[in-house]
């Protein structure tokens, strides 16, 4: 496999694998061992889900270097982490909606992994053969709830507010992948994975001794330095090395 998307055509919704933006279809289980269609569908009339249904989604915060730096923290000893709502997830070409405009609401650019099968407390060496692959996301932040709550969880938990996709791309290497946020096509953000202070199987392996992962499950992995505010009308974009870009849309 390599690039795998979820999509729908009237009721129907369905897996393929994607070549030159071509879509074969999966038969049996994403997370297991599937079969492929050789003849391609035609995209007409199709849509881009989120490309996975995950129980729930884990953020990870203060999880670079560059980024720590920027906001005059102290480097975590350990993976600081809370849940995102999965009514916040939006697919790519979706419109992140503010609920409330007078906020500060700000973008983060984030590598994602898609967890593919069942784990708990599994040791860093052996993590990585749980996951199933990696896509792009935005992890959309009420500063102003933030502040005011405290914690984490409601300020990023809007609906709208974790577009992630297109698709999920099952062989790349996460170890040195640049990532980059661009707004209205100005870049906002520029970074590089191997700036992440805890690295996606060590993520994987702490989140197993605290909690059981399900395949589909989500880990966003963290932002680097340069976040910013957004407002009606802008276009933001995720691209990552390796990876579709991810692009949405403000109202």
């Amino acid at each position: 496999m390599a690039a795998i998307g979820r999509f729908q055509k009237g009721e129907e919704i369905f897996y393929a694998k994607v070549v030159d933006g071509e879509l074969f279809r999966l038969r049996g289980d994403v997370f297991g061992s599937p079969s492929f269609d050789r003849k391609a569908t035609p995209r007409k009339g199709i849509k881009t889900l989120v490309p996975v249904v995950p129980t729930k989604i884990i953020a990870v915060g203060v999880n670079y270097l560059d980024h720590a730096r920027e906001m005059g923290r102290e480097l975590p000893k350990e993976p600081l982490i809370w849940f995102k709502a999965t009514t916040s997830l939006l697919p790519d070409g979706g419109k992140i909606e503010i609920p409330f405009p007078q906020h500060r609401t700000d973008f983060e650019a984030e590598l994602a992994i898609v967890i593919g099968r069942k784990i708990r407390n599994v040791s860093p060496t052996q993590a990585s053969r749980y996951i199933f692959g990696y896509t792009a996301s935005q992890d959309i932040s009420d500063r102003t709830v933030q502040k005011s709550d405290g914690q984490w969880a409601r300020a990023k938990s809007f609906d709208t507010f974790t577009p992630l996709g297109p698709f999920v791309e099952t062989k790349v290497d996460p170890g040195e992948l640049n990532i980059q946020q661009f707004q209205n096509g100005q870049l906002r953000q520029n970074s590089n994975t191997k700036q992440l202070i805890f690295k996606p199987h060590e993520l994987v392996s702490f989140i197993s001794t605290n909690l059981t992962l399900l395949p589909g499950d989500v880990i966003l992995t963290g932002t680097p330095s340069g976040v910013g505010p957004i407002q009606s009308g802008d276009k933001l974009e995720v691209r990552i090395q390796g990876l579709e870009p991810l692009i949405n849309s403000v109202k």
